[in-house]
């Protein structure tokens, strides 16, 4: 698996775990975020997408599909600039962020990581 692969199945993992306490405890990451416990629907079905979108990473980086990493990138820094207009709109607290912070770190190895394998191939020793 390239450096790109374990970026991106990584990744997957940490949605689907994300996914998991969303759907069996959703309220202790609520909790923690500043946002009102609740007992609608809706915080599990942000759990079943992230457990959909985790599969995704998964299997995408099992199968090196290079092309769904770039395209990810743009999209996982997008949700970094959503939760942060939240907060300065006064939508969300600023704990907010703590949910989008691992997006940073993945992208950055996600980018360094397909930088590096276009590196061009070394000469052969003569």
């Amino acid at each position: 698996m390239s450096n790109a692969a374990k970026s991106i199945f990584v990744y997957g993992i940490y949605l689907l775990i994300l996914s998991v306490v969303l759907l069996l405890i959703p309220n202790v990451p609520l909790r923690i975020i500043g946002i009102p416990a609740t007992n609608e629907v809706w915080i599990r079905i942000v759990g079943a997408m992230a457990f959909a979108f985790g599969t995704y990473f998964v299997r995408a980086a099992r199968s090196e599909m290079t092309e769904f990493f770039r395209w990810t990138i743009p999209n996982r820094l997008l949700l970094v600039v959503f939760f942060s207009i939240f907060v300065a709109a006064g939508l969300a607290p600023i704990s907010l962020l703590l949910l989008a912070a691992p997006d940073l770190p993945f992208v950055l190895w996600t980018v360094l990581a397909l930088r590096s394998s276009k590196a061009p191939a070394p000469m052969p020793a003569r």
